[in-house]
Formats: structure tokens, C-alpha cells, sequence
């Protein structure tokens, strides 16, 4: 085992070498404890790191204190084992059920945690959620959580803001396109800085698929990493209504973009592959748009608000119906600011026509290289194959 990951030695000096612990609260990390408090619906959350013979928690809710033992923890087992470990009763589990914290405080019987790793791979902590009640996650959950210990794990290792912010964006960016059978998708999204507050993501759920594209206001390192939280919330609830969605995370983001003294745009949409059928919210960015097969192009007006605002406000979704041959584009306003404004998409539909959406994509990112694009440019492109 000299050599393992799983070395408690090599672990040591790995942990040590990240100087974190006994370090001061981390507002980037206690926003991720705080988010996935909020999306999971538990009473105490942890992201812990594992020192010689004891647990300190980096931050935590509802745990009481930063220091536990590590013998006999679920987040040692955790570690160990280098993966997801659920328990969710830990009352009757052979491996926990006479552990002090289930049968004395908390009297815990649910957990739910993942490995955080070093830069070298060796695993020094866990971003944990607990509960006093039996309960279990669904394979979407566990994703999620997955996520939101690669999300700490970045704001952790990085070295400066300019780092983990650089850092979380490429590790938050949708790992590939889906495939949707009678459709070409295409994206991507490019800074007009060292950092970005666009965003875009998708993702198939029960054979449709949800998009988002949206643009955190503001400039430096607190858009890119407020980018992230958006994505977090909006992928928490892909059973709910679209509009049910919005709301709730605008309800989790409030009081992060409210100390930030930021807002976010941003459309979220769903479409129905069978049909055609897109449906759509639109948080005040109203640059969504059908490009139809014959040259036209119609916008998708919206009178929402942004997320952010700080009003009790009734979020409603609209539908809209893609024809064979038609594409639903979604843009930041960085895109509008490089193109003809006469005939802001003529050069998109030429594009599309003869080099498909991956090429008008690439096109878009071309020209705000070419013509030093003033803000982010960020395209989200949904063909319906003829």
C-alpha cells in the first residue's frame, strides 16, 4: 500500500501540504455548504477534512463544532473507500449501528458523502450531508452531490481568486452534448476576459432536454463564481415545472447575489423531442430566438424579471414550436454586440445552412476573437434535423 492513494501516510502529507487546516471560514466554501443545505432539504451538512486521528470541519451546519473524531466516522469510511458512500439508516447498518454518533448525539441516520481529493489524487476530506431521519437520494441526488464536491474541492485547492475562479468554470462546464435522435445541438462560450459570468448547460432527463444559458451582472471573480451557484440550483429540480424551478432558485440564490450585489438573466428551457415543443423562462435576458428554415428569425419575448431582484415575484413559462429545419438559439448579449445589428442573424442562418449549428457556433466564437468581443459571448444552438 506504500504507493495506494489509500495510504494514510501519503494522505497525511498531502493534507498538510494544503495547509487548510485550523484555517479561518471560507465564504466560497460556506456558500456551497449553505446551497446544498438548501437543495437536499437536511438538517447539518460538513465539508470535513480528515487530519491524523481527527474530523475538522472546514465549514459546517448544524454540527455544532469543528473537531470530532475520526475513529469509527462515516467520513473516514469515506475516504477510505475512495467513493459515494450512502447510508441510509445507519441504526441498522452492520458497520455504523453502535457508532457514537448514532447512538448518542447527533443520533445520526442518514449520510451522504463524497471523497474530496488533493492535487495528487489522494483523498484528505469529504463534502458530507447528514440527517436525524432515515432517507435516501435518487441516482440524480447522488450526482448532484458528486458535483458539489467537485465544486468544494476547487474552491479548496486553488491558490488565489483568479485561480479557483478559473478553476471552477472549466470544472463546472457541461462535459459533453447530449444526443437527442432528429436534433444537432451545438454550444460554446468564450470570455472576453480571463473570466467569464456566462454561463450554459444541458442535460437529458426523461427524454427531454433541459437548457440553460444565463449572465451573472457584473465583472471580475464574483460573477464567474455566483455562474456556478446558478447552474447548481437549476439543475436541482429537473422533475419540477420549469417556472417551479426558476423560482426556487431564485429563492437560493437571494441572499448570495444580494451580498454580492449582483443579479443574473438567464432562460431555462426544456424541450420535448417528439413534439418540437420548447418551453421556456426567461428571468429578464429576452435573447432567445427561433431562426427558421426560410431566413426569418422571431425573438421569444419575456417580461420576467432577473434572478436576484429580491421580489416575490410569479415566475411563467411560455412554449413555442420548433419546425423541422428550424433552430432555437439562445445567446448572451456579448454575441449581439458582434454581429450586423441591420441583420443581427443572416450571417448565423447562412452559417447554419451550409456548416450546420457546430459551425455557426464556431463562427460565433471566431468573430469575437476577430473583432475583441467587448463582453462574454456565449451561443446555445438547437437544430431540428428536416
Amino acid at each position: 500500500m506504500g504507493d495506494s492513494l489509500f495510504d494514510d501516510d501519503r494522505r497525511q502529507r498531502a493534507i498538510e501540504a494544503l495547509g487548510l487546516l485550523n484555517t479561518r471560514p471560507d465564504e466560497r466554501v460556506d456558500r456551497v455548504t449553505r446551497l446544498a443545505q438548501e437543495i437536499f432539504g437536511v438538517p447539518m451538512v460538513s465539508v470535513t477534512l480528515l487530519d491524523r486521528d481527527r474530523q475538522w470541519r472546514k465549514s459546517q451546519i448544524g454540527l455544532g463544532g469543528s473537531d470530532a473524531s475520526r475513529e469509527g466516522a462515516f467520513c473516514d469510511l469515506t475516504v477510505r473507500t475512495g467513493d459515494t458512500l450512502i447510508v441510509e439508516d445507519a441504526s441498522i447498518d452492520d458497520y455504523f449501528a453502535e457508532n457514537p454518533f448514532v447512538v448518542g448525539d447527533p443520533h445520526l441516520r442518514f449520510y451522504a458523502g463524497h471523497p474530496l481529493q488533493a492535487p495528487g489524487g489522494e483523498h484528505v476530506g469529504t463534502l458530507c450531508i447528514l440527517d436525524t431521519q432515515p432517507r435516501s437520494l435518487d441516482a440524480r441526488e447522488v450526482e448532484l452531490l458528486r458535483e458539489m464536491a467537485q465544486w468544494v474541492q476547487t474552491e479548496l485547492m486553488a491558490e488565489d481568486d483568479l485561480d479557483h475562479a478559473t478553476v471552477v468554470q472549466q470544472a463546472l462546464l457541461p462535459r459533453e452534448t447530449p444526443e437527442v435522435a432528429g436534433y444537432t445541438l451545438a454550444a460554446a462560450a468564450t470570455a472576453s476576459g480571463t473570466l467569464m459570468g456566462d454561463l450554459y448547460d444541458w442535460y437529458l432527463h426523461d427524454g427531454r432536454l433541459r437548457m440553460t444559458l444565463a449572465d451573472v451582472m457584473g465583472k471580475g471573480t464574483g460573477p464567474a463564481i455566483v455562474a456556478a451557484s446558478v447552474r447548481a440550483s437549476l439543475r436541482t429540480a429537473p422533475d419540477r415545472p420549469l417556472a417551479a424551478a426558476v423560482a426556487e432558485a431564485d429563492r437560493l440564490l437571494e441572499s448570495d447575489l444580494g451580498r454580492a450585489g449582483l443579479f443574473v438573466t438567464a432562460v431555462h428551457a426544456e424541450l420535448e423531442p417528439d413534439s418540437g415543443t420548447i418551453s421556456f423562462v426567461d428571468a429578464g435576458h429576452s435573447l432567445a430566438f427561433i431562426l427558421h428554415s426560410d431566413g426569418r428569425w422571431t425573438p421569444l419575448r419575456s417580461t420576467g424579471l432577473p434572478l436576484g431582484m429580491g421580489f416575490d415575484y410569479d415566475r411563467t413559462a411560455a412554449s413555442v414550436q420548433l419546425e423541422p429545419g428550424d433552430a432555437f438559439l439562445c445567446c448572451s448579449d456579448g454575441l449581439l454586440d458582434i454581429l450586423d445589428q441591420e441583420d443581427p442573424f443572416g450571417h448565423v442562418l447562412h452559417v447554419i445552412s451550409t456548416e450546420g449549428p457546430a459551425g455557426a457556433v464556431a463562427e460565433a466564437v471566431r468573430l469575437a476573437h476577430e473583432r475583441r468581443a467587448p463582453d462574454d459571448v456565449t451561443v446555445l444552438l438547437v437544430r431540428r434535423d428536416a
